[in-house]
């Protein structure tokens, strides 16, 4: 009787141990069980589902200790030497939200069909003239242009060029056209007052000012005239320029590869947005990466030029982006240290990652956060020095939180310097990036006479 009881009680234990365990196991699974449909946007219709045998690929030498990681969230990684050996593929065909990683796309089309050397030019035309005994340019003064980095300090510029041609005050007021911007402002009109209150010395903001300052420490000219200013008759409005306007002097920005340098560093989207428009927009951009990358449309697909919002970009397709990319700044004499941040060197949003004085400048790579969007992305892709050599990566991260998946990038970046004997960095010393933005210059018409 004693031993029945023994048995029975052994049972019930065993049944109750299996009810607890079975569920908890079951949700393990669920949650490690990596993404197996492309993720979706509102509104758009179901999507096919993926065989897992055809979405991971580990190869034969690969580190146990880098294809063993448990990759958090709905996620792709891609690792590939330079010379296109894969090292990890885990669902390099599913398409993810790249967030700013679309940058890079940006950076590319524009590169393409400006050249690095490229400057947005910022004219300042007239249709006055100027009386010299009085320095007083009798009529308007007209500013066009989209330089989407100009600020005040490129207003104060045009204010101390003014001076030089021997202009103080002008009798009209301040006419900018319809596409001009400044400090990143996306009203014409408030643009207009705020270019108005920058030319004017006394209406000039302690901003503006320190602007200015800052602009003349950056290029060393510190004994340059530090209050130039013009006074205006009347204010400041917008139109188009007058039939019989005769162009004064233009005011270039930095060449177009410091402007990419500050702008994938910082991620500034206001900037990606106006870049992307130079070639057309976001549907632009993901044409001219379709046609010179080589990846199809379902593979690269953008509803923005900065990220913001729901694209769709496969692994494969960004992999095959940054090969291209690299290969086109090699023709330019330039590298990804030339247009994307450094790690443990250059400020922007790779500052406090990879800064440990072994791994400090073996990183090279450009980041992508969207903390609501597809519930929480985080992206990381480029370029890893290794001591064997280049390794190209590309990590996409969605579904869970930004800061876990931060987390495991630099957990997993580092396991793949490792796995290539530890990192080997790149002789880079840096730039400061308000420096690059510094390198503006003004120009004339070669019929000006000046």
């Amino acid at each position: 009787m004693r031993s029945f009881t023994v048995k029975k009680l052994l049972w019930i234990c065993v049944a109750v141990f299996t009810v607890a365990y079975l569920p908890i196991v079951v949700s393990a699974q669920q949650i490690q069980k990596p993404l197996l449909q492309e993720p979706r946007a509102e509104g758009q219709g179901p999507q096919s589902s993926v065989n897992q045998t055809d979405l991971v690929r580990k190869t034969s030498d690969v580190s146990p200790v880098l294809a063993d990681v448990g990759i958090p969230g709905a996620s792709g990684v891609l690792v590939e030497t330079l010379d296109g050996k894969p090292v990890i593929d885990a669902y390099s065909d599913a398409a993810f939200n790249p967030a700013s990683n679309v940058k890079v796309a940006t950076a590319y089309a524009v590169l393409k069909v400006f050249g690095p050397d490229y400057r947005f030019l910022t004219n300042v035309w007239t249709d006055g003239t100027l009386d010299r005994s009085t320095g007083t340019l009798n009529g308007n003064l007209y500013v066009s242009g989209r330089d989407p980095i100009f600020g005040f300090a490129h207003a104060v510029a045009i204010a101390a060029e003014l001076n030089k041609l021997g202009i103080r005050s002008i009798t009209g007021g301040l006419v900018v056209s319809d596409n001009f911007t400044i400090n990143q402002s996306n009203s014409v009109s408030a643009s207009a007052s705020s270019l108005l209150g920058a030319l004017v010395a006394e209406t000039r903001s302690a901003v503006a000012a320190r602007a200015w300052d800052n602009h003349l420490l950056h290029t060393a000219r510190l004994g340059e005239t530090l209050f130039p200013g013009v006074t205006f008759g009347a204010g400041a409005s917008v139109n188009a320029l007058p039939a019989g306007a005769r162009m004064l002097f233009s005011h270039e920005s930095a060449p177009l590869r410091d402007i990419l340098k500050v702008n994938l560093s910082y991620s500034n989207n206001f900037l990606s947005e106006r870049l992307g428009q130079m070639v057309g927009g976001p549907f632009a951009v993901a044409r001219l990466v379709h046609q010179g990358v080589g990846v199809p449309a379902e593979e690269f697909s953008l509803q923005t030029a900065s990220g913001l919002g729901v694209n769709r970009v496969t692994p494969r397709a960004m992999m095959k982006l940054l090969r291209v990319l690299r290969e086109d700044l090699t023709r330019m004499n330039m590298s990804f240290a030339d247009i994307m941040p450094v790690a443990g060197i250059d400020n922007g949003t790779l500052v406090g990652r990879f800064n440990d004085r072994t791994v400090r400048g073996s990183v090279i790579g450009k980041t992508g956060t969207l903390g609501q969007t597809d519930a929480g992305v985080s992206s990381l892709a480029g370029e890893v020095y290794t001591k064997q050599g280049p390794v190209l990566f590309v990590i996409f991260n969605q579904r869970g939180s930004v800061a876990r998946f931060r987390n495991f990038q630099n957990y997993y970046v580092n396991l793949i310097l490792n796995q290539f004997g530890g990192a080997s960095p790149i002789a880079y010393s840096g730039a400061d990036l308000e420096t690059r933005l510094a390198r503006t210059r003004i120009s004339y018409p070669e019929n000006s006479g000046e």
